[in-house]
Formats: structure tokens, C-alpha cells, sequence
């Protein structure tokens, strides 16, 4: 990579985003307000104020400029008698808020003049705010991506969650070995949010239903709950692209409705005094609490519902006070159910007309498919959710009353028109009644809505044909297709500076706001200065994650080598393995042949795997010892570095994507619905090695096949060779470079303290490789060699990298929200003049 660092030096420096240019006054004005929260609402002089205090008085000076567009947008709403999108999900990874805000509100360049004149440092400052832990990985992403697009093109709009106390884990490394540690983002306080103990709502569980007569053919189904707890909201504004429009994160909290039982406590049971109080906020107190037991299944429903009931009583609230009826509910309510955490929300939809607003059945079921819609992310078994029918009953009884009508009524109607089909009957039916007998809620969410949507072509298609395959032959018009997208104001503007410097450069400033105005690139291509400015920036991008990586691990990487990143959640269908496993047979090849002219690699992983994935955690093993033997090895000669960084977040992400020059999206063909760290790295240049699954494939249709490494089976080949049974040792067998590996593996050449810690998973790959590991390796490892040959020919490689930034500006989330604002919602969407 001859001429990377030719520039380097130019883009050393500060690279903000263009904002406009402030004068004293602004700055003077900006510093007071600062002076004041410090005073007044942090309670610190400055002679005496730490960076924690400079944090919480910006980010408070920051809120209140945002309180105005925010208070502004909610009246302009209630005044219009605007339809309003609820976006229902139990994950928003929204990161560090305090540069997004200030980038979204073109704000950045005029807050570090204010701090500087204050002797304080803006980028020390984003270093000590916490990533907030309320979600895990691209579901909760995508939910904050679509919450800012939504801002940004005025859509009137709230996100429901939890607030976690505790999110997912801190991911902490052991000798190689993942450990789980609490999350204590919330230590020091949130500045963002605003607490509402005004907004609460009594969450009912258990109990028993009394059917009270109100006519001579009618009875009114009442709940008495045995168990009541509080949510308690907690609100964040959201804001929009240049401060558009501000809408509201509502976050719940749980807490008991009685906090201290006194008599138990003044008769010494102390600890037993507490009991209901600790189970009651145990709720939002982790996210995806490990589910193996049955009380952590109960507790994962409990979540559930306890987030769907809150906010729908807080969504009907609202359009009651402001229409004082439900009739008009499904024209002026938009809910759509991010993936199938949800669904029980189409139950209590159901019992809040039913019960609270005495709706008939028939008008209640047509205005709740009116209202919801659902996003369906995953073909997985494991995450198409499901209940067991006693668990349902005990919990939440009433709901099981109206699931029940619910599916009697759907199976009479598929009975009539498809009668003696015991067949479809039993694949359509929200009840599963052949193992177990458990509530299918991706079933639910699907009758219960209007719209079913998967999250890319290729996984839509795949809805259709298998998870779906019946209730698509029954309801043909209800699946529809939105890709998903992501927010280039956080994933290009605030992560990557310098490369949204270059391109306002290049482009004109029209890119910060068009998406599609990127394609003003490819003129410049092959224009070999661009390409070098394309490269400088990378370049500085790449010390900063050197310096990263020197300081989290200890282990010095050549920034001028090419960066091989592989950051996702560990799951065994994404295949981190795979990557892995071609890493040792690079690592075999070097030391069979030293002195061959060998591209410098480092190969940067990252992710976490969940708590109970006992092999995800074994894989995260893997990769550590074999990191250890070759960064080791001197032979290597710091040809090939092997790191993974620990606890992934999205502030690391900023961090990673940004100077990566190859992305890993090798997840096993037809498993991953869409992905959209995909996106984020070709927008930012990167190149793809990846299989044709998920967006990757539209993202090879808008890049262009010379500008991506697609390797592997095909979603149908996958199918068919799976077909043919796991048994991969006839593969293995025609493979030498797969088989030396699987033999250094097994036989302990990585884990020489334990020597058979490999054994069962070499195993696996050999007789049960469902994820098609070894199946893909040799088409894996040769387009990794042409990846190496393709960066020894820099103009060619940023060729390619530019194109790869020209060309994914469909990947907007803004164009993915467009799409749902006018295939599913209904409700118009701000068009720039």
C-alpha cells in the first residue's frame, strides 16, 4: 500500500463536521449557559468542577436547546391531530448521545470553541460518557437508526423500551475465557433523560378472570391480577438530522407498588421486607436474562409484557386525550412491533378495547390489525419466540382467554375454506400442540397485523417460503419487504470526519443531506489524488484503532498492514469460526514458506456471545489462543496479528468501522436476515468478503461484483447440501489446508494446557457442521488470497473502496423509513425542497 500515508499528516488534525460558522457572541452565550448548569444544576464551582461535572453541565446546557424543538414538535402534533408511529422494541443501542446530538443539531465546531475557551476538552468529555446498555446488537441498532430517521423526516413518533438498569453484560476477558460482569451505565446519572414519575401505569400478572353480566347475552370479561407492578417512564428526546424534529424514547422502569412491606421489616425480617420489591424491579433490571431455567423463561415474559401493556395504555392515554374515543384509533396510531419481543401486544391491544373501552370482538380485532404491524428479523427457531401454554396461563390469563378466541376463530375460517386440511391447520395455528403445547407468538404478531415485513429481498423470500410458507398461502398480500438501513449521520458524519470532510470536498455539501448525492464519487474513482486523500483518511483512522488496541490489549498492530475486522455478535451461523480457522491455515502457510512476499494482515474481532451460548464462548476461547500462539511466533515476523477486543459496543464501532479496509459478513447463507454492520463498512470504504446472504446481496447489486469477494453456497445450495445430512468428513477429506487445521486444532497446538479443550468442537465440524464451516473454507480461503493480492495494487483497491462509498447510499435508513411510512404506516415523510 505504497502511497496510504502520503497525506496522512493533512488529516491529523481536528476533522469536525461543517458546521456553520459561529461568532463571539454565540460562543460567549454557550459558555454561560455551561457556567450556569454547573452552578445551578451540578452544584460545582468551576475552580473545583472535574470532567464528570464539564460532562453533566454540557450535556445539560445541550438539553435545553434541544427541550424547545422537542416541546415544540409534541404541540405541533396534538394541534395537527397528526398519526403518530410507535416503534415497540426491546432493544435501542443508542450509544453516546452527546456527539450525536451536537452533530444532529450542527453544533460540534461551536461546542468546542465554548468548552476550549473554558480550558476544557470536548473529545475528553465524549471519552467519559458511558455507552447507554440497552441493547445488544443490530436489532437495537436498527431501532436507534430508525428513531433518528424518524425525527429527521418529521414523522411524529415514540420509541417504546426498557430502561435497563444493568443491559446486556460488560464483557470482560479471562484468560481468553468471556466473563460476565454488570453493566453500570447508569452509576454516575443520564443527562439525557427525563424522569416521570407522573407517567406510571399498574402492569398486571396472574390472577383470575370474573365475567360480570351487562345484558341478558353479554358478560364483561375483568382481570383481577395477583401481582401488580409499576412502570415508571423515563423519556429521552431523539433528535433529527439539523434539529428537524425531536421525538421521544419512552423507557420503562419497574418498581414495586409497594416497596417495603413495614410489619414483615419491624419484625426483624428485614431481607423478606424487600422480597416483592426485588422481584418487581428485577424486571428491567438486565436485558435477555438467561432463559435455561424456568424462572429466567418467566422472567423473559414478564419483560415482555410488562414493557408491550405499559406503553399501550400510555399510547391510548394519549389518543384519548386528545380525541376522546377509541374509534379513530387506527387511523391515527401506527405500532409497529420490532421483531417478535412484542407480540403479546396484540393480545392486550385486544383486552384494552375488549375490557377497558367495551369494543365489540369484531371491531376491536379489525382496528388492532389496522393499528399493528410487524417486523420479522430472524429465521432462527430460537428467536421465533415461543411460550408454553401453562407458563401463558399462569401469568398472564386473560390474555390466554383472547389468544385462544383469537387462533378458534382463524382456524374456522382456514377450516371452512380449506376443509379435511389437518395439515395446515396445525402449521397455521397460534398453538403449537406437538410439542408441548406452546403459544407460537410469530404466529400472533402475523395474524394480528396488517403488514409482515422482512428486512431484506433475500430474507423476505425466504419468509415466504418457510417460516410463513402456509400463512403466506392464506394472507398472499400481507408480507412485504423493507430493507433496513442505517443512520449516516452517526455511521459517516460523527464516526468518520475526515471521509465526510473528503466527500463534502469532492461532492459539495449536498452529501451531508442527500444520501443519494454520494454518487458524485464515481467520476472520482480512478483519480489517483482522490485516491490518495481517500487513503490518508483511512490512515488516520487506522493509528487511532492501533492506539486502541495498544491500549486495551498490549499488543502493537502495523497501521499500514491491512485491517481484517470481524465485529459482530459470536453466534455460529455469523462464523466467526470460519474466519478463525482460514487465520491458522494463513499461519501454516507462513511457516512453511517464510520468505515469500506475504501482505501484512491483522485480523480484529470483537463481539459478545450470550451468557448461556456455551460454544460461542468456547469459539471466543479459540480465537484468543490461537491470537496468542501466532503473536507470538517470530517466524510470523508481524506478517498476520490476531486481536479481539473485548466488550464490544457502538463507541467502539465508531472507531472500528472507520478503519477497516475488509469486512467480514460470512454468515452462513439464508441465516442472517439482513445484518447492517455490512452497510456501515462499505459506506465507509471498506470491502466486503461475504456470502450471498441477507443485504449482502443487494449490496452487490448496487456495488458491483468487482468491488465485493463473494464466496460460498447459495441459500438454495444450503438447503440442498444440508439435505444430504451434517456428516462434512468427505469435505474435509478433499480439502489438505482445511484438514491440517482441524488437525492443529484438535490435537492441542493452540491449547497445549488442555489439549483436548478442542476436541468436540473439531468434532462437530466433522460429523454435525449445520453452518456449513467446512463446506465453505477452500472458497473462503482462496478469495482471501485474492483479497491480499488485490491490496498490493493500491489504485486499484481504493478503486474500488470509493466505489463502494459512491454507491451504498440506499442504505439510508431514511430511505428504509420512507418505505415504511408509505407501505406500512400510512403517514407522510418530510421530502427535502
Amino acid at each position: 500500500m505504497a502511497f496510504e500515508t502520503d497525506m496522512s499528516a493533512n488529516y491529523a488534525g481536528n476533522a469536525d463536521s461543517h458546521d456553520p460558522v459561529r461568532n463571539d457572541e454565540e460562543i460567549a452565550a454557550l459558555q454561560t449557559a455551561i457556567l450556569e448548569k454547573l452552578t445551578y444544576h451540578v452544584g460545582k464551582r468551576r475552580a473545583i468542577a472535574t470532567d464528570r461535572d464539564w460532562l453533566m453541565a454540557t450535556a445539560y446546557a445541550l438539553r435545553d436547546q434541544i427541550v424547545d424543538r422537542w416541546l415544540a414538535g409534541i404541540d405541533s402534533a396534538y394541534q395537527n391531530g397528526s398519526k403518530r408511529v410507535y416503534y415497540l422494541s426491546l432493544e435501542f443501542l443508542i450509544g453516546r448521545l452527546l456527539f450525536d446530538n451536537l452533530n444532529n443539531l450542527n453544533q460540534l465546531d461551536l461546542m468546542r470553541a465554548a468548552l476550549a475557551g473554558l480550558d476544557v476538552d470536548l473529545d475528553k468529555l465524549r471519552a467519559m460518557e458511558p455507552d447507554a446498555a440497552l441493547g445488544n446488537g443490530g436489532l437495537g441498532r436498527l431501532a436507534a437508526c430508525f428513531m433518528e430517521s424518524m425525527a429527521t423526516l418529521d414523522i411524529p413518533a415514540h420509541g417504546y423500551g426498557i430502561r435497563y438498569e444493568h443491559g446486556l453484560f460488560r464483557q470482560v476477558m479471562k484468560n481468553g475465557w468471556q466473563q460476565e460482569y454488570p453493566e453500570d451505565w447508569l452509576a454516575l446519572g443520564n443527562p439525557w433523560e427525563f424522569h416521570r414519575p407522573d407517567v406510571h401505569y399498574e402492569i398486571g400478572f396472574g390472577g383470575a378472570i370474573e365475567a360480570v353480566p351487562i345484558s341478558e347475552a353479554a358478560v364483561r370479561h375483568v382481570w383481577h391480577p395477583a401481582e401488580t407492578i409499576e412502570a415508571v417512564a423515563y423519556d429521552t428526546p431523539a433528535v433529527g438530522w439539523r434539529g428537524r424534529r425531536v421525538n421521544t424514547l419512552r423507557l420503562w422502569s419497574a418498581h414495586s407498588a409497594d416497596p417495603l412491606r413495614l410489619d414483615a421489616f419491624n419484625h426483624g425480617d428485614h431481607a423478606g421486607a424487600l422480597a416483592e420489591q426485588v422481584k418487581a424491579e428485577s424486571i428491567s433490571k438486565v436485558l435477555y436474562p438467561s432463559d435455561a431455567t424456568p424462572a429466567g423463561q418467566e422472567l423473559r415474559l414478564r419483560q415482555e409484557y410488562f414493557f408491550v401493556s405499559a406503553s399501550l395504555q400510555d399510547l391510548v392515554r394519549r389518543h384519548f386525550k386528545a380525541f376522546g374515543h377509541v374509534a379513530s384509533l387506527p387511523d391515527k396510531t401506527a405500532i409497529q412491533l420490532n421483531d417478535t419481543h412484542p407480540a403479546i401486544g396484540i393480545a392486550e391491544m385486544m383486552r384494552i378495547l375488549l375490557d377497558v373501552h367495551q369494543v365489540p370482538w369484531e371491531d376491536a380485532w379489525r382496528m388492532t390489525q389496522a393499528i399493528f404491524s410487524y417486523t420479522n428479523h430472524t429465521l432462527l427457531p430460537e428467536a421465533l419466540e415461543v411460550w408454553p401454554v401453562p407458563l401463558m396461563e399462569r401469568l398472564l390469563p386473560r390474555h390466554m382467554q383472547i389468544i385462544y378466541l383469537i387462533n378458534a376463530l382463524h382456524l374456522g375460517h382456514v377450516r371452512k375454506e380449506h376443509p379435511n386440511d389437518e395439515a395446515l391447520l396445525t402449521s397455521v395455528s397460534i398453538i403449537d400442540e406437538q410439542q408441548g403445547r406452546r403459544v407460537r407468538m410469530s404466529h400472533l404478531a402475523f395474524l394480528g397485523s396488517h403488514r409482515v415485513n422482512g428486512v431484506s429481498a433475500l430474507h423476505t423470500g425466504l419468509m415466504r417460503q418457510t417460516v410463513f410458507r402456509d400463512l403466506h398461502e392464506l394472507y398472499s398480500d400481507r408480507i412485504v419487504n423493507v430493507t433496513n438501513g442505517i443512520a449516516f449521520r452517526r455511521w459517516l458524519h460523527e464516526a468518520n470526519p475526515r471521509l465526510t470532510r473528503l466527500l463534502v470536498d469532492a461532492a459539495g455539501p449536498e452529501v451531508l443531506d442527500d444520501e443519494n448525492a454520494l454518487t458524485k464519487l464515481r467520476p472520482l474513482a480512478n483519480d489517483r489524488s482522490f485516491q490518495k486523500r481517500f487513503a490518508a483518511s483511512r490512515y488516520v483512522n487506522k493509528l487511532a484503532l492501533s492506539d486502541l488496541i495498544r491500549r486495551e490489549l498490549e499488543v502493537r498492530v502495523d497501521p499500514s498492514a491491512l485491517f481484517d475486522v470481524h465485529v459482530k455478535r459470536i453466534h455460529e451461523y455469523k462464523r466467526q469460526l470460519l474466519n478463525i480457522l482460514e487465520a491458522i491455515a494463513l499461519y501454516n502457510a507462513i511457516r512453511a514458506r517464510p520468505m515469500d512476499d506475504w501482505t501484512p494482515r491483522v485480523k480484529i474481532f470483537a463481539g459478545k456471545a450470550a451468557a448461556s451460548y456455551q460454544q460461542a464462548k468456547l469459539i471466543i476461547k479459540l480465537i484468543h489462543d490461537v491470537a496468542r500462539v501466532i503473536n507470538s511466533d517470530p517466524t510470523v515476523r508481524n506478517v498476520l496479528k490476531i486481536v479481539f477486543l473485548p466488550n464490544y459496543s457502538v463507541s467502539m464501532a465508531e472507531v472500528i468501522i472507520p478503519a477497516a479496509d475488509v469486512s467480514e459478513q460470512i454468515s452462513t447463507a439464508g441465516m442472517e436476515a439482513s445484518g447492517t454492520g455490512n452497510m456501515k463498512f462499505a459506506l465507509n470504504g471498506a470491502l466486503t468478503i461475504g456470502t450471498l446472504d441477507g443485504a449482502n446481496i443487494e449490496i452487490l447489486e448496487h456495488v458491483g461484483a468487482e468491488n465485493m469477494f463473494i464466496f460460498g453456497l447459495t441459500a438454495e445450495q444450503v438447503a440442498a447440501r444440508r439435505g444430504l445430512g451434517s456428516d462434512l468428513t468427505d469435505v474435509i477429506a478433499a480439502s489438505p489446508v482445511l484438514a491440517q487445521v482441524l488437525a492443529s486444532v484438535e490435537s492441542g497446538v493452540f491449547s497445549p494446557d488442555e489439549p483436548d479443550r478442542y476436541r468436540s468442537l473439531v468434532d462437530q465440524l466433522r460429523y454435525h457442521d449445520y453452518f456449513l464451516v467446512c463446506a465453505d473454507f477452500d472458497d473462503y480461503y482462496a478469495k482471501q488470497r485474492m483479497i491480499a493480492d488485490l491490496w498490493r495494487r493500491p489504485e486499484a483497491w481504493w478503486q474500488a473502496a470509493i466505489l463502494n462509498t459512491a454507491n451504498v447510499g440506499w442504505f439510508s435508513s431514511d430511505r428504509a423509513i420512507r418505505e415504511y411510512a408509505d407501505l406500512v404506516w400510512n403517514v407522510p415523510a418530510y421530502v427535502a425542497p
